[in-house]
């Protein structure tokens, strides 16, 4: 059963685990478990997604339940009305906080629309640090391996902007095969006892739809989070 975080007659959002496609996708033609045909079996219900997680970040994702929802939800993201806020572990410590001003170049597999119109699109993110570690695990030339969780608001909506946003300032998100460092992203996994991309949703804000009525759907970090020798807060 997939969490359900928010329900009414026009939308639905849930806690999407890591690892799961929102739907197929021809970059993944061996997945068989999508969000989408889980979640209409689940609720009995057509679903429509107006947004994207990558298959490996967790959290708050956000669907339809009519075709005129979906199309009034794609309106609402569209004009910039909506805040998603993210946390993720990063290698080393990047600074306290910071905008991330890179325009990023279309993927050449991105066939949306809005993707081709601009062969490269401005693209920016925030970012603040919250908490520093220091892991006794050996990196390079270094004794120890240094890491940050870190909270990142993308003020624009480009794919795999906070990934390649993270990558850009040479903190890389744990985890990232493609953008991340594999022998890190291996010895990191056999310490914590646990392979993923370390990256969630953690709220979404936005006015609803149909009524405007404003709306905010959060989704706590899951367990495996815990693994993290954070300092207490």
């Amino acid at each position: 059963m997939l969490p359900i975080l928010y329900q009414d007659d026009d939308l639905v959002a849930i806690d999407k685990p890591a690892g799961l496609l929102v739907h197929r996708t021809g970059l993944d033609a061996g997945e068989t478990r999508f969000a989408v045909q889980l979640l209409h079996a689940q609720i009995g219900r057509p679903v429509w997604p107006v947004h994207r997680l990558d298959k490996g970040t967790s959290g708050v994702l956000l669907f339809a339940l009519t075709a005129g929802a979906a199309s009034a939800a794609s309106s609402v993201f569209e004009s910039n009305q909506v805040t998603k806020t993210y946390r993720a572990m990063v290698r080393g410590w990047p600074p306290p906080a910071g905008l991330i001003d890179h325009p990023l170049r279309r993927l050449p597999d991105d066939a949306r629309a809005s993707a081709r119109a601009l062969d490269v699109q401005p693209a920016r993110t925030r970012f603040r640090t919250l908490a520093q570690l220091t892991l006794p695990l050996p990196y390079g030339d270094h004794a120890e391996t240094r890491c940050a969780l870190i909270e990142l608001t993308p003020l624009t909506g480009r794919r795999h902007q906070l990934r390649r946003h993270c990558k850009h300032i040479a903190h890389p998100i744990v985890g990232d095969a493609t953008h991340g460092k594999g022998p890190l992203n291996r010895a990191l996994a056999a310490w914590l006892g646990l392979q993923r991309l370390w990256l969630h949703a953690l709220s979404l804000e936005l006015p609803h739809p149909l009524t405007g009525a404003p709306l905010r759907i959060t989704a706590p970090p899951g367990d495996e989070w815990q693994r993290w020798p954070l300092p207490p807060h």
